[in-house]
């Protein structure tokens, strides 16, 4: 065969081919329309949305960073001199409650983005600072319950100490070990373990707390935890130094 008449072929070929395409498209012309429209529309609301998010997530950024330098305000008393347009706050306190507001109104208006759920986690510690435990159980349980499980960790384990020290140890010691069960970044098991040890420790349940310091220190041998557990379980004497690892 020579090649004209394989040009001859492709080109028949391609005329056909092209043909029954157009036809196709006229018989269908409705539907792909609506078929063309419906994606065209899908990308633009793709588009559109990650926009939006974007500029949410910079805006959110920039008010949780004004919160934080709120919240690192110095303190200062009333009669202690203070640099011209410095601003201090008299107490804790007052500083907390400050900050707090500034981080709930974040945690309001950016819930979803990464800054407005750390501000919701703020919001929880500002309020135990400020007195508000209830408000604070409520809140740090909200972020506890989220699917960012770093930022959950963090919130249990502010919960945890919360119980404490409104003296509901039995909910504390659910929190710990839950968090020894599943470590996160942000709260590794064995400072939830050397957390729980110190809250037997001081209901004078020794036993228990020394089982927990055991396990630790033969589980984590040489991290900074199990090394803690060690030095718990085994106190060097005052005034003695202590013995050079073999």
């Amino acid at each position: 065969m020579d090649q004209q008449t394989k040009a001859a072929l492709k080109q028949d070929k391609f005329v056909t081919t092209t043909s029954h395409g157009l036809e196709w498209a006229s018989a269908n012309r409705r539907s792909v329309i609506t078929t063309t429209a419906i994606l065209l529309a899908v990308i633009i609301v793709l588009v559109l949305s990650g926009v939006f998010y974007n500029s949410r997530s910079q805006a959110a950024s920039v008010a949780f960073g004004s919160a934080m330098q709120a919240y690192q305000t110095p303190l200062a008393r009333p009669e202690q001199p203070v640099p011209p347009g410095v601003t201090t706050y008299p107490s804790i306190a007052d500083r907390a409650k400050a900050a707090n507001a500034l981080f709930q109104d974040v945690a309001d208006k950016y819930g979803m983005t990464p800054s407005g759920r750390n501000a919701r986690y703020f919001a929880g510690l500002t309020e135990i600072e400020s007195g508000q435990t209830q408000q604070a159980e409520k809140t740090l349980k909200k972020v506890a319950s989220g699917w960012d499980s770093n930022l959950a960790g963090l919130a249990k384990f502010a919960l945890a100490q919360l119980y404490r020290n409104s003296g509901r140890d039995p909910q504390a010691i659910d929190l710990y070990n839950e968090l020894i069960r599943k470590s996160t970044t942000t709260v590794p098991s064995g400072l939830a373990q050397l957390q729980l040890a110190d809250l037997y420790q001081s209901e004078g349940k020794t036993d228990l707390a020394k089982k927990q310091l055991a396990d630790l220190k033969d589980k984590d041998a040489k991290g900074p935890a199990g090394v803690i557990a060690a030095e718990k379980l085994n106190p060097t004497p005052a005034g003695r130094p202590a013995m050079p690892q073999q």
